[in-house]
């Protein structure tokens, strides 16, 4: 059963002093009603994370046959959350996290099909541990190894291929957007600035996976809704998980994706004022919501909150202008969030499609998601 939205007044433990700490001065002790959002906000952090620890398998591990993808965003997800080294659930994930390093870089587990995907999320952690340069070479060989799993001239790709610059799960499947903005992420962690050659071939592919026709995007799909969303791929055919207009045959937009699209285009250095960004603004504008995942419904909601977050924060404003008038998108967030959360303290989805079926996967998609609303 799913809790209500009711206010809660937490008990914090030492392990979360110095989050509660920082949370706290983010707002104004002269009102009440925001002051009680700000412990409602560290109460269900907190719930989360008492949920993770008694998840945690003895290896250090969440939900070890997915590989150490998860155990690599839940890591991300605890640092965000802020624990630091020294918590045992943070030492003994990134102690499995290191064991999954590679001859080659890779950061996967054995005979993983999600080498990429799962690196990929292993620079991401390892970079936010990273401040006295413990982990530099791992996250270096790593670097290298993900730069080697893209779509681009070494594997005879020609740049105007429509899968150029694109990434996907690993051992070579189609690349497609979901994984790339992971890349790019991966590799802004690691260090890469804007005009690194990996992260404009990965902008290339981004592009393309946009309903948008433009000097950027000359696909066969560019103008056919040209509504300037974004959806999953234009390898292979292309593919939207939304599905295809039987009438025009658009690969229909879809949010999640979108929000990727315009977090990977803000983090690869296209400027807000660019027309491909404007294109994608505009349609999350006519598609706000926090309750649902427009275009997908329920599927894939939690991923859609994690990247939301990610993207209007990147966006860098503190009210979106939807078509409905603004919204404070964090509190709007994060009080969906509460409402979602479970009496044991995790996040899941009863539709399970995509992983969501995975309470450790979707609780650290939410704790990710509250660390921009905080």
């Amino acid at each position: 059963m799913r809790k209500t939205s009711r206010l809660i007044v937490c008990t914090i433990l030492p392990a979360v002093f110095a989050y509660v700490s920082d949370s706290s001065r983010a707002f104004s002790q002269s009102d009440t009603a925001v002051t009680v959002n700000a412990e409602s906000h560290v109460a269900m952090v907190k719930k989360g994370l008492d949920f993770l620890r008694k998840s945690q398998l003895a290896d250090g591990s969440f939900s070890t046959t997915r590989g150490p993808g998860v155990t690599g965003l839940l890591l991300s997800s605890m640092i965000a959350s802020g624990l630091q080294p020294g918590d045992p659930m943070v030492d003994k994930s990134l102690a499995y996290i290191l064991k999954s390093v590679r001859d080659n870089g890779g950061v996967y587990a054995e005979g993983s099909v999600h080498a990429n995907y799962e690196t990929c999320l292993a620079i991401t952690a390892l970079s936010k541990l990273n401040s006295a340069g413990k982990y530099t070479d791992i996250i270096k060989n790593a670097e290298k190894f993900v730069k080697e799993q893209q779509w681009d001239e070494g594997e005879g790709i020609d740049p105007a291929k429509p899968e150029y610059g694109g990434a996907g799960y690993g051992s070579k499947s189609r690349p497609d957007l979901s994984n790339t903005s992971f890349l790019i992420e991966a590799l802004k962690d690691a260090g890469c600035s804007d005009d690194d050659p990996a992260i404009q071939r990965a902008l290339a592919f981004v592009s393309r996976c946009q309903n948008l026709e433009s000097p950027h995007n000359t696909t066969p799909f560019a103008n056919r809704s040209n509504d300037g969303g974004f959806y999953y791929t234009p390898a292979n055919g292309g593919e939207s998980m939304a599905g295809t207009d039987e009438a025009t045959g658009a690969l229909r937009s879809y949010a999640s994706m979108s929000y990727a699209g315009l977090k990977s285009m803000i983090y690869a250095g296209v400027d807000k004022s660019d027309v491909r960004v404007k294109a994608v603004t505009d349609f999350l504008r006519k598609n706000y919501s926090v309750s649902s995942n427009p275009g997908m419904g329920d599927t894939g909601l939690y991923y859609y909150h994690h990247t939301m977050a990610k993207a209007l924060s990147a966006v860098g404003e503190a009210e979106f202008e939807t078509v409905n008038g603004k919204r404070n998108w964090k509190k709007d967030l994060s009080q969906q969030l509460k409402a979602s959360q479970q009496d044991d303290g995790s996040w899941l989805n009863s539709n399970p499609r995509w992983m969501e079926g995975d309470p450790n996967l979707v609780t650290g998609y939410v704790l990710l998601a509250l660390s921009y609303v905080k």
